[in-house]
């Protein structure tokens, strides 16, 4: 399915914007991706992948990124165009860890935890410390509501290319990012291992979602859900 258009003129794609008006704006994806001259990565069909070569060993190797068209792999494209630092130091991660261990049917905690950053996640390394605090202990209410006018000058940025997809093609309140709270570039192989993230739902941020305006929308328990019993924040 294509994207929308002006799905780019969503609030939480302002930071790709820039990258966005590089990539042609029409043809093959890879070919597309390639018109915006990304710096660390040319963009190749997915033909390109021997058979029994891992996807993210082969961009270690060939400084080639496998390319499908569809909006997937378009916004996967966009991502190492606008963050090809952090896009680098997950592929080298991810590519260290198989060359150590082989493509196995289980991952493993550091690939998989790299994986879900990388389809899912968005990173705020200047989250203001009484949003952190209230995210810890899921008070929803006041991360989102006591602490509103915090959310206008600092915002996480989103980096998983599953999840902007979603938010284009069908976006739904149910939607939840995975959050470093840090930068991506600073975390070592352990770090990366224990999953250090917090459950963003995405739509409750503020100016991202016209119903938020309402406080009742952040009542939804199986959304904004609370902390468990004996759960670590």
């Amino acid at each position: 399915m294509p994207l929308p258009a002006g799905f780019i003129s969503a609030p939480w794609c302002a930071p790709l914007r820039t990258a966005w008006a590089r990539i042609a704006p029409e043809g093959p994806v890879a070919a597309r991706l390639n018109a915006a001259d990304c710096p660390v990565r040319q963009f190749v069909p997915q033909a390109a992948l021997p058979e029994g070569e891992a996807y993210e060993a082969f961009i270690a190797r060939t400084s080639q990124v496998p390319t499908r068209d569809n909006a997937h792999d378009l916004l996967n494209g966009l991502l190492w165009c606008a963050q090809p630092e952090r896009k680098l130091r997950l592929n080298a991660l991810q590519a260290a860890a198989i060359a150590v261990q082989g493509v196995a049917a289980q991952r493993g905690p550091l690939r998989d935890a790299l994986t879900l950053f990388d389809e899912n996640g968005a990173w705020w390394p200047d989250c203001p410390e009484p949003i952190r605090q209230a995210w810890l202990q899921r008070d929803w209410r006041t991360m989102f509501l006591t602490h509103r006018a915090l959310w206008r000058t600092r915002q996480p940025q989103l980096f998983g290319h599953a999840l902007l997809e979603q938010l284009a093609l069908g976006p739904r309140k149910g939607l939840c990012a995975h959050v470093l709270l840090g930068d991506p570039l600073e975390l070592s192989a352990e770090q990366w291992a224990a999953k250090p993230f917090m459950p963003l739902p995405v739509l409750g941020v503020p100016g991202w979602w016209p119903a938020n305006e309402a406080p009742a929308f952040y009542d939804d328990a199986a959304v904004f859900r609370p902390l468990r019993r004996g759960a670590d924040a």
